[in-house]
């Protein structure tokens, strides 16, 4: 029971860290923009180079990891998210920055599917809800906690800091991975025929209804991801916060998100995942059309917009995973939902890229056509309604 628990406090850590380093790139956006006399579109890349590796590491690593074994694998692999971090702090110019953030990229989407698997072969299923609920925490830790901290460092010092600290974390991180997981070999004894990525992908297009799931992702992905990267930046050019109270915006976001999640998830269990889901994305529509439009306002405002924003996106995320992941049977369910991972963080790479084309900045340094990602981040997420109704829930 000890050891389970170690290993389980280990894996969030491991998770906190590899979030915390994906999340903290979005709010040092204005640091970033200014420093290195970067356009959005530049910026958006920074943002996207993470994700699109992110998400080709994880499907494609789920075909190859588990030939190793995972204490051995996952050592490895966290190594180079350590390296690859260690290369954004000592980065001196946005070109060694980007490559830093793709070799982080890499090794993340393959740390998040090592654990995953582990979870998946060392707790018991009847355990395994409470086990992934702790492991998973580390995500909302990361937005109240990890995210605000990182940018007061920052804020104090430089960008850079963030990056030294979570190398650090990191080097301890790989501590605990020796000392607290085991060795973990016996799926490796396993004869079982496992798919190759191509029959993968095979099965899941030739599935329509496992089709509509994961255009419903895309979708989502195209109405948040439009928003998220730039929401720092444009609070800082166009709103008026200074890069410390930008720290305001992650706090509350992701503490009433700790409270609000368990409350959803007990809503769509009693009235109804879709029902739910179409609730919440009506209700997320009014903080994208009010955030992409703001100027110069008083800040208790803007705080109470961008929380609504953070809650009702995680409102109708929360529903909408129940009615994907119910689109695939038990056999074939990891593999599936190991692509639709994939694809989703692709679509988030190109829903950040596509909104830094879009939005440009006039001579003050304001950032320009926000509202017109705004509107297109709203198209996409009305697709989404008549699309979640068109999705069975077969398992």
């Amino acid at each position: 029971m000890k050891s389970e628990k170690a290993l389980l406090w280990t894996l969030a850590a491991i998770n906190f860290i590899h979030i915390v380093d994906f999340m903290i790139l979005m709010p040092l956006g204005p640091q970033l923009m200014r420093l290195f006399e970067i356009s959005p579109s530049q910026f958006s890349l920074l943002v996207s180079s993470y994700t699109f590796s992110a998400g080709a590491s994880s499907f494609f690593g789920a075909f190859f990891l588990d030939r190793f074994d995972r204490k051995k694998i996952l050592f490895w692999v966290y190594i180079g998210f350590t390296v690859g971090t260690l290369g954004c702090a000592f980065s001196p110019s946005y070109g060694i920055l980007l490559a830093a953030r793709v070799i982080s990229g890499i090794f993340g989407g393959l740390t998040s599917a090592l654990i995953l698997a582990i979870i998946g072969d060392v707790v018991p299923y009847e355990k395994r809800g409470s086990a992934m609920g702790l492991v998973m925490s580390a995500f909302s830790f990361a937005s109240v906690m990890g995210v605000p901290l990182g940018l007061f460092l920052a804020s104090l010092s430089d960008w850079h800091t963030p990056f030294y600290i979570l190398t650090g974390l990191s080097i301890v991180s790989l501590g605990m991975i020796y000392k607290f997981i085991p060795s973990i070999s016996e799926h490796m004894n396993l004869e079982i025929k496992r798919p190759s990525p191509l029959e993968v992908v095979s099965r899941v297009t030739s599935n329509s209804n496992q089709m509509r799931a994961i255009t419903l992702s895309i979708m989502m992905m195209f109405g948040q991801f439009m928003i998220i990267p730039f929401l720092s930046p444009f609070n800082v050019a166009n709103v008026g916060f200074s890069e410390m109270q930008l720290t305001y915006i992650y706090i509350a976001g992701g503490g009433f998100t700790i409270f609000t999640s368990p409350w959803v998830g007990k809503l769509s269990d009693k009235y109804g995942k879709l029902k739910i889901f179409t609730v919440f994305m009506l209700l997320n529509l009014v903080p994208i059309g009010i955030i992409t439009h703001l100027g110069v306002t008083p800040i208790p405002f803007v705080l109470m917009i961008t929380t609504m924003f953070f809650v009702t996106s995680n409102g109708r995320y929360v529903p909408a995973a129940a009615i994907i992941t119910g689109t695939a049977k038990p056999e074939n369910r990891g593999s599936f939902l190991s692509f639709n991972s994939a694809v989703q963080q692709v679509a988030a790479g190109f829903a950040s890229l596509i909104a830094g084309l879009i939005i440009g900045e006039n001579e003050a340094g304001q950032l320009t056509n926000f509202n017109i990602v705004g509107y297109i981040a709203i198209f996409f997420s009305v697709i989404c309604i008549p699309l979640a109704k068109r999705v069975k829930v077969i398992s």
